[in-house]
């Protein structure tokens, strides 16, 4: 016997419903401190066509490297114009554009230090729990050390780096599977 999952069994397109007023492709306002960056880019299934339902929930530390969340016990200023959190839906293109601001490091484990990095889950029809994986900045000298980073094959770790393009967007897209360019997705 052969089990499938079913639509009631994958997690979208069903968090539209209810879910949108979190919808957010603005995460920093004008008084959010920091270093200002654009992220555009698109998702795409493992034979390049376009997923046109999917969300992409961005988590990230403030300029100074801290969470607005009661777990960070970092002795680090919180910024109170910045929650560090936005979910972003795509087009009918699948393609997605958000702003905010370039994150500090933030501690790793056993005393390491995590280069600046935003925490992405994407959510899509048909998949039955929701991905994880990072954006890492192109050139930012603290990749060299970062834990996670060195946990990535080198020949895939640029499916973890957005890079500025001519008009210093940042550039970074999102692959669900079946090839070399598939992004590095996380276990949690």
């Amino acid at each position: 016997m052969t089990l499938y999952a079913t639509t009631s069994h994958t997690v979208g397109p069903y968090y539209h419903i209810g879910l949108t007023w979190l919808n957010r492709e603005t995460l920093a306002n004008e008084l959010t401190l920091g270093e200002r960056v654009a992220i555009s880019g698109q998702v795409v299934d493992g034979n390049g066509d376009v997923v046109n339902d999917a969300m992409l929930e961005v988590w990230q530390a403030n300029a100074a490297g801290k969470y607005d969340h009661p777990e960070d016990h970092q002795d680090k200023p919180l910024d109170p114009n910045f929650e560090g959190f936005g979910r972003v839906p795509v087009d009918a293109e699948g393609r997605f554009r958000f702003t905010t601001i370039k994150p500090g490091t933030v501690p790793g484990l056993k005393g390491s230090t995590q280069a600046p990095h935003l925490v992405v889950l994407v959510f899509a029809r048909g998949l039955v729990k929701h991905l994880l994986t990072r954006i890492y900045f192109e050139g930012e000298p603290a990749n060299v050390a970062d834990p996670l980073l060195e946990c990535v094959p080198a020949e895939r770790r640029q499916t973890l780096l957005a890079k500025a393009d001519a008009s210093g967007v940042y550039q970074w897209n999102v692959v669900l599977q079946g090839t070399d360019a598939e992004t590095v997705f996380f276990d949690y």
